[in-house]
């Protein structure tokens, strides 16, 4: 577990997509491909933006969505299939593919399975993931199923959660946000070979706090990071304003 904490959200971002790309590089120079999964989200902005101007052959580089509500349409502001084909598969340009979730499909158990289908054969060789104000990791609330082996399921998003998505300005009331969304599990993000996990600003400092100094416990569920071989955890003052000095 290596951690990076940075004066700011915008230095934070850019080491992380610094450190990602030089992963993706590495992959593509060692296999002549790269496969990745890439988060949305507030804490994600400046990342996404130091990534696209990294210098990547990205036609040698397939991505899978981490996560995406159920019944939001593409259309809607908050989808996160609109968010990172704007700001990220957009950018990029010459992607090889993008495996996006789609959440308002009619059947989602059938979208459930094309996706496991799709990403079942696949080392991913990065993971760029964030952390919730609740600890939780992609849609994964606390307490997150760690046991399951399916790559994608569909998952009940907590108070704290859809609070955490009020306030980010993504929805016009509580009652807007979805109670339930389609999310990569906790076991499939731990079989990427490197995990960049970019979570600036004070809002996160208790469940940064929680997820490195407590215990490994589903309650907090990002704290099972601390098991990965090759965690890049990317920080600001902010949000490592709890943890103790000898950690930062």
């Amino acid at each position: 577990m290596k951690i990076s904490v940075s004066n700011d959200k915008q230095s934070s971002g850019r080491l992380a997509a610094k450190r990602g790309s030089e992963l993706i590089n590495e992959a593509i120079a060692e296999k002549g491909y790269a496969t990745i999964i890439v988060a949305t989200g507030a804490s994600q902005f400046e990342m996404l933006e130091s990534l696209v101007r990294a210098e990547v052959n990205w036609s040698k580089v397939e991505a899978f969505h981490l996560d995406e509500y159920i019944g939001i349409p593409v259309t809607h502001p908050a989808s996160f299939r609109k968010y990172l084909k704007e700001r990220f598969v957009e950018k990029v340009g010459n992607l090889k593919q993008f495996h996006y979730i789609d959440g308002d499909a009619q059947d989602i158990d059938s979208e459930i399975a094309r996706l496991e289908a799709l990403i079942g054969s696949k080392e991913i060789d990065v993971a760029f993931v964030g952390v919730g104000e609740n600890g939780h990791l992609a849609f994964n609330d606390p307490p997150a199923d760690f046991d399951t082996e399916r790559p994608y399921l569909v998952v009940d998003l907590d108070d704290a959660c859809r609070r955490q998505q009020l306030g980010e300005g993504w929805f016009p009331t509580f009652d807007d946000v979805p109670t339930q969304a389609v999310s990569m599990s906790v076991r499939q993000i731990m079989k990427s070979a490197h995990i960049i996990n970019t979570v600036p600003d004070g809002r996160k400092a208790k469940a940064v706090s929680c997820a490195l100094t407590g215990p490994v416990s589903n309650l907090c569920p990002a704290s099972i990071l601390q098991t990965h071989a090759d965690c890049n955890w990317f920080l600001d003052a902010d949000s490592a304003a709890l943890l103790p000095k000898e950690m930062v």
